[in-house]
């Protein structure tokens, strides 16, 4: 880094620090549940962008009272895995109670294994050292009451589409666990078909914000992430469609989407 760059960086940071100091913030606010979760065991697929398929998974939710239990698991074809265990109340606003979510495989340069309990506030992350001996560290955190670790699908469902944006927070491990803040708002209606039959889903935009000095840098440095994007089919019973975006930082761009299974006597594409 030369100096003239250097001594901008130094003086963004300064103003940066005076302005989030400044400037009060506002307060977490849960998302109101308008359609409650139910059982699920839903079918998915993760691609490419050129559409070869990555990975198979399974979306498993139970519930239990106001208390829903969610696991999304990605099975990838190189043996790597993406696990992630939600446990969440929906009495009013949907509320995150613990997250688990791990990530490891040859997919995954940087192996996760990042556990949530939000009432606790403990914060717990498992790693393995260079000895090959699991190393864990846990911290306490004043976690916000609008984190949505695990939550996005359900989170989109339930925003009303002429809503200009809803922010809510997530916790990342970059590697040391913090909140960042995500900003939600519709782009507009898009067309799909199933089977032949035309439908409309509404797409949602999702910001990462960063925050801070690091907000601020990031995009003069190319690391500002981005966008990922959620369609679901609106009406009665909202539903999610398709997702693109990294599943970690500095990751591709890869699709998700709904698929449903293929019987022997079919034709069908090989996993």
């Amino acid at each position: 880094m030369n100096g003239s760059l250097a001594l901008h960086l130094r003086c963004w940071s300064l103003i940066a620090a005076l302005v989030c100091a400044l400037q009060p913030r506002a307060p977490a606010e849960p998302i109101p549940v308008r359609h409650m979760e139910g059982t699920v065991h839903g079918f998915l697929a993760l691609r490419t962008k050129e559409g070869r398929v990555l990975a198979v998974g399974d979306l498993f939710q139970v519930v239990r009272g106001d208390r829903v239990t969610s696991r999304l698991l990605f099975r990838f074809k190189d043996g790597s895995v993406d696990d992630e265990t939600t446990v969440f109340s929906q009495r009013g606003h949907f509320q995150l109670i613990t997250d688990r979510h791990i990530q490891k495989g040859p997919s995954f340069p940087q192996p996760m294994d990042l556990s949530i309990d939000v009432r606790r506030g403990q914060i717990t992350v498992r790693s393995t050292g260079k000895d090959g001996k699991e190393e864990v560290k846990s911290e306490h955190m004043d976690l916000p009451s609008d984190l949505v670790n695990g939550l996005i699908l359900s989170i989109a469902k339930n925003i009303r589409p002429d809503t200009p944006e809803t922010k809510v927070s997530m916790l990342v491990a970059t590697p040391k666990p913090r909140p960042i803040k995500l900003a939600i708002s519709p782009a507009g209606e898009e067309p799909f078909s199933l089977v032949g039959s035309s439908r409309k889903a509404m797409r949602f935009e999702i910001k990462i914000e960063l925050g801070g000095i690091t907000g601020m840098v990031a995009p003069l440095i190319g690391k500002q992430p981005p966008n990922i994007q959620i369609w679901i089919i609106g009406g009665e019973a909202p539903a999610f469609v398709k997702e693109e975006g990294p599943l970690y930082e500095g990751g591709p761009i890869w699709t998700i989407q709904l698929t449903s299974p293929v019987w022997p006597d079919l034709p069908h594409s090989r996993f």
